[in-house]
Parts: C-alpha cells; sequence; structure tokens
C-alpha cells in the first residue's frame, strides 16, 4: 500500500486550499510568537507554546505526542534526530497529513507520534497511542462544548470505555501473519508502517479522532469538521435528571454503524428509569417510532442491544431487514451484521397465548440472539455457538439474565406518521392487550396520564 521511506521527502506539497493555507499559516505565527517561549527561534515554536494554545482542551499526553511526531518530521531526509522545536515547514507538512492526508501520509504521522526511532514499534505502544488519542475525544469536545446535549461523564462499568473503544479499535489490525490483535499475548509483536497503514485505511475511527483532536484543541479550520454525523444530537430527556446507559464514546460507536441518514440526532423514547419497569409501557413507547436503538444493562453489568432498522410493530410475524445489529458496548464492544441464513431481524408480541411474548432480535423462537421478555426484567441471549441471524455470541453475562435498565432510542427525523402513532398506547394498538387487562380486572392506568409529545 505504502513505501518503505520514512521521511516526508523533498518532494512534499500542501494539500491545502489558499485559504485554509493561509489559517494554517496564522495558526504558526501564533504559536511561534509565544512570549512565554522567549528562547525558541520566531521560525518554530515549543512544546510549552502548544500547551498554552490549546489550553485544558487536549489532554497533555496527546498534545506531546503531536508535538513530539511535528518535530520527527524529516523535510531533507538527512536528519540524524528530532529538531528541538518545530519550524513552520514541519507543522505544515504535519497538519497537512493528519487533515489532507492518504492512510499512507497519517501512518507516517502516527509512527512518529508513537516513536522517535525509525522502524517497526510494538503493539503496546501502539495500544498506548490509541488509548491516549480515545482517551482526548471527549476531553476536547466537553472543553469546546461540543457534546450535543450528552454528557463527559465517564460510564460506570468494569473497564473504563476508553479502554474498551481503543480495544475494538485495535482489534481490528492485522499482524504479520493475518491474525487479529486480539488479546495481551499480541502486545509484544512487531506492527511496522504497512500495518499501520492498512490499519488506518480499513479502521475510518483513528483518522476521524485525530481530526476531530486537531480541529477542536488547535482551533483551526473547524469549519472543515462535520460532527453532525459523529456525535449525534440528544433529544427527548431534556431537564428530567435522566443519566443514560450509554456514554459518549459508546455513542459514537454505534452512531458510526447506523445508515449514514440516521446518524444526526438520537432522541429518547423509553427508559425504564422514567417510565417504569413495564413491558405494556415499552410497547407503548416504541411501537410505529422509526428506526430505533435498543439497550439495556443486566445485573452482572453487560451492557449490549440491538438497532431495528424499521418501526416496531406488535404482530406474531418477524419483522425488519439485513441493515439491523446487534450490538456488545461492555465488556466489549462489537458489531453483529446480518448472516443472511434466515430473516428473523425484529420481533414484537403481546398478549398472545400460543407464541412467545416480548421483543426479540435473531434467533429463532426461545434461542433468540436478543431477547426481552413480556416478564420485564428477565431476558435471554442464546446463541450456541452464534446467533443464526447476526452470527453474535452471547451478549449477556448469564444466558437467562435479568435486567433493571433499558432505554430506547430513535434515530434520525420522525415523519410525521410516526410521530402520530407514537402518541398511541400498546393498549390502543393492540385491542387483544386492553381485553385481557380487562379480563384480568386490572385499571388501565395510562389513561389520562399520556405524555404531551416532546414536538407540540
Amino acid at each position: 500500500m505504502g513505501n518503505s521511506g520514512s521521511h516526508v521527502g523533498q518532494s512534499f506539497c500542501s494539500r491545502f486550499l489558499p485559504e485554509e493555507q493561509a489559517e494554517i499559516d496564522r495558526l504558526f505565527d501564533a504559536l511561534s510568537s509565544d512570549k512565554n517561549s522567549p528562547n525558541v527561534s520566531s521560525k518554530s515554536f515549543s512544546l510549552k507554546a502548544l500547551q498554552n494554545h490549546v489550553g485544558g482542551a487536549v489532554p497533555l499526553e496527546m498534545v506531546t505526542r503531536l508535538y513530539d511526531g511535528m518535530r520527527r518530521v524529516d523535510l531533507t531526509g538527512k536528519a540524524k534526530e528530532p529538531s528541538e522545536n518545530v519550524s513552520q515547514e514541519q507543522f505544515t507538512a504535519s497538519m497537512s497529513h493528519l487533515l489532507k492526508g492518504n492512510s499512507e501520509e497519517k501512518s507516517l504521522m502516527i509512527m512518529k507520534m508513537i516513536s522517535a526511532t525509525e522502524g517497526p514499534v510494538k503493539a503496546r505502544e501502539v495500544q498506548k497511542f490509541t488509548e491516549d488519542l480515545v482517551g482526548s475525544v471527549v476531553p476536547v469536545l466537553s472543553h469546546r462544548q461540543e457534546l450535543r446535549g450528552w454528557t463527559g461523564k465517564e460510564a460506570p462499568g468494569p473497564a473504563p470505555r476508553v479502554q474498551v473503544l481503543a480495544a475494538q479499535l485495535l482489534s481490528e489490525m492485522k499482524l504479520q501473519d493475518g491474525k487479529r490483535f486480539l488479546g495481551p499475548q499480541w502486545l509484544d509483536c512487531d506492527c511496522d508502517r504497512a500495518m499501520i497503514e492498512d490499519w488506518v485505511f480499513r479502521v475510518p475511527h483513528v483518522a476521524i479522532f485525530l481530526s476531530v483532536v486537531i480541529h477542536k484543541g488547535f482551533l483551526v479550520l473547524c469549519s472543515s469538521l462535520d460532527l453532525t454525523t459523529l456525535v449525534p444530537e440528544r433529544q427527548g430527556d431534556q431537564g428530567r435528571g435522566f443519566e443514560s446507559i450509554l456514554d459518549i464514546l459508546s455513542v459514537m460507536y454505534i452512531n458510526a454503524h447506523l445508515p449514514r441518514e440516521q446518524r444526526h440526532c438520537w432522541r429518547l423514547l423509553f427508559s425504564s428509569e422514567l417510565h417504569g419497569h413495564s413491558f405494556s409501557q415499552l410497547c407503548g413507547h416504541v411501537t410505529h417510532r422509526g428506526p430505533c436503538v435498543a439497550v439495556l444493562e443486566d445485573h452482572d453489568k453487560h451492557v449490549f442491544g440491538g438497532f431495528a432498522s424499521c418501526s416496531w410493530e406488535v404482530k406474531p410475524q418477524f419483522q425488519g431487514d439485513e441493515r439491523c445489529f446487534l450490538f456488545s458496548i461492555c465488556p466489549s464492544m462489537a458489531v453483529y451484521t446480518h448472516t443472511g441464513y434466515n430473516d428473523h431481524y425484529m420481533y414484537l408480541n403481546h398478549g398472545q397465548q400460543t407464541i412467545p411474548n416480548g421483543l426479540g432480535m435473531g434467533g429463532q423462537h426461545n434461542y433468540f440472539g436478543l431477547w426481552v421478555d413480556v416478564d420485564f426484567g428477565k431476558g435471554h441471549s442464546r446463541a450456541k455457538p452464534t446467533c443464526t441471524t447476526y452470527n453474535s455470541p452471547q451478549l449477556s453475562a448469564q444466558e437467562n439474565f435479568q435486567f433493571d435498565k433499558m432505554e430506547v432510542w430513535a434515530v434520525g427525523d420522525p415523519s410525521e406518521e410516526q410521530l402520530a402513532k407514537g402518541n398511541k398506547s400498546i393498549l390502543d394498538v393492540d385491542p387483544e392487550a386492553q381485553a385481557l387487562l380487562e379480563i384480568s380486572g386490572r385499571s388501565r392506568h395510562s389513561e389520562g396520564l399520556r405524555e404531551i409529545p416532546d414536538d407540540e
């Protein structure tokens, strides 16, 4: 994919448009004239100058990596060691590679951000770089107030989500023998430039996260960064004091796998915390509301769920299409897409006596990849060895699990029809469910207590 050369070379040509180059030059002028770096030439800038410019937006470890990568750029191919400070030529070349470059140019800069020496680096060094990169995304977005309604709070759990997402990105790297980086046993393996280049080419989050850190951390060329499909706007739960199961990194990971036209906003439809532990409440809030993401946390702190590509409907048949998928967030992040083996993408039934009542995705009756029982708070994930529909393993800690927390988020813009239908209760949608409730002698508690739709 690339060549063996590791320096930029004299033939370097900036990829920036004239107006972009002018903004890059202005940033360099500001950095090189930093008054807190009096011993530095006016034609270069120091690490201290870059730290002063960034402020608290980017963690120090990542600022240092970016700075070291820049000063290790060898424009002549003759340098024996990194320069003491960063020159204008080094700065322009680095920004061009990181923001506008191809996978070969980006991998060159990543190698320089990882190590001062030429040649392969250890997988554990790539792991630390990836954790530093992922760990910089939320701080910079939070500092610049770009979280779009989400919070920067770390989600509770056995492992920090930064490490979980970094591990997922690393798992996509192909080692020299073609195997994937899937555990600590690979940490001492060598990673050469070609491997890093292939990784950057196939795993877009690496380049995207670098762009976020530089654009928003350095406050340069910000208009060329579109955050709307990376960080969806959070809607529907403002002012309720509701804390989601999902942290912002998990949202970004799931969101990247949605159809592009549905990535710009998430709207809360159902939360067991807000709406109660009730299957009828779940059905009443999620049916006929368009594509949505369902996520739950079991009693063992495993977090997992699924994307429904179509509106949920209460009926005895399977529904959905090949865009549906299951996912895991904790203890590991992964997305499991359709296999083509069957079309058992989605299932939602209520009030029937001869077939299962509950919400399911993948597999078959009584053997779902993900199942939420009508006895709300119970479910199963039966996959031996994997779910036939999605090729997913067991998502929960126990095959038969219990949970307290479940959320459903609509994604993308709803149609007027979906908004209108979404205001109906499950008892409106399913007359049999209403009849069963009346036969049992139980009152219809939701009557007269309908929520005012968010859009009215």
